[in-house]
């Protein structure tokens, strides 16, 4: 099976094969592309890669790419790589073609991605304006020139949920709390140590629960952008500390002595346990020698091993057949062997 990140290279190309022309000249901006995607046959130097994700901003970046968290000024193209959520990729259309006057707005994306509803939204919208579909790799490309047809598809950078917390288009539950950080709430002690991260923070619902909790000093770390500005509009506490950061490489200027978690488990559409051990193995590295640990996660996810390979204590506290709340205290310092603690449920 073929890469998911080459795919997209691989229609683009097709598409230019099949009548697609980008313009020789101006601008051209690219809406989360993947990473290990080649970029199009232009110059790098008219690209602008727009990222608010912070691992994947600060790849682009490092490989001498301009890149931005939003559009600003205007392009002679954009292309759009269409996110899962269609709210979301509808804003970004609308939004690249408003940044795109007379020019070309290409949208590609996977079949799994949700293209055929977009590329089936985007007719009812243009017509015959709207070129392609194009179809290779699992997926499709369209493409049309830029007017102001789809004006009505942006969305606000934020709104209030039926709960009255502000979200934003795309980001992880988005209509309110989710159920597993609604049972990591209940499982929580009453009174938590007064330094706390909380990882992967989202738009801060569980942030709150942490501060109701006697905290001191709370620490949201965030790598969407877009999701951390929505927290700082949920929260109004001096003691909550906002950082823009990949949660499994942020480090705090002392130790801490807690983190709360309730990390991602998938990378795109394919579930991803990594993710959540590279959480465990940053909470340990960022808590102090008494720090603890409390996060959720789904069931059938298997995190037991990395959390006994860096803490000497585990207990599960419960859950239920959906989730499993779990608790660690005493990190081991990196380069050394578990050698007393002990197991369980609590």
């Amino acid at each position: 099976m073929s890469n998911p990140d080459r795919q997209t290279a691989d229609r683009l190309s097709h598409a230019m094969a099949a009548g697609l022309s980008l313009p020789p000249e101006g601008r051209i901006a690219l809406f989360a592309p993947p990473i290990e995607s080649p970029l199009p046959p232009v110059e790098p130097g008219r690209c602008t890669i727009v990222q608010p994700v912070k691992p994947d901003h600060d790849l682009w970046r490092d490989r001498g790419m301009a890149v931005e968290t939003a559009l600003d000024g205007t392009f002679a193209a954009s292309i759009v790589t269409l996110p899962r959520a269609r709210d979301l990729a509808q804003d970004r259309i609308a939004r690249a073609e408003a940044a795109t006057p007379g020019g070309l707005v290409v949208v590609e994306g996977a079949k799994t991605d949700g293209v055929e509803a977009i590329v089936k939204a985007l007719g009812q919208e243009l017509g015959e304006a709207l070129h392609g579909p194009v179809s290779k790799a699992h997926g499709k490309v369209v493409w049309f020139e830029a007017s102001d047809k789809l004006a009505h598809w942006i969305r606000p950078d934020m709104e209030a949920n039926a709960e009255g917390d502000m979200t934003a288009p795309g980001i992880f539950s988005a209509d309110g709390a989710d159920a597993g950080s609604r049972a990591l709430v209940e499982a929580l002690p009453a009174k938590l140590p007064d330094r706390v991260a909380d990882l992967g923070a989202g738009w801060g619902w569980l942030a709150r629960e942490i501060l109701a909790r006697g905290v001191s000093e709370l620490h949201l770390v965030e790598a969407d952008l877009r999701a951390l500005d929505c927290a700082r509009a949920n929260i109004d506490d001096p003691r909550a500390q906002f950082h823009w950061a990949d949660a499994t490489t942020w480090e705090p200027e002392t130790p801490l002595e807690g983190v709360v978690m309730n990390p991602p488990f998938h990378a795109g559409r394919k579930g991803d346990p990594s993710i959540g051990k590279a959480f465990i193995a940053a909470a340990a590295r960022m808590l102090g020698p008494r720090g603890q640990l409390w996060m959720v996660a789904n069931r059938h996810l298997p995190y037991e091993p990395a959390l006994t390979a860096a803490f000497r204590d585990t207990t599960e506290l419960g859950g239920d057949a959906r989730f499993k709340i779990l608790h660690a205290a005493r990190p081991i310092p990196a380069g050394r062997g578990r050698t007393t603690g002990t197991t369980g449920r609590g």
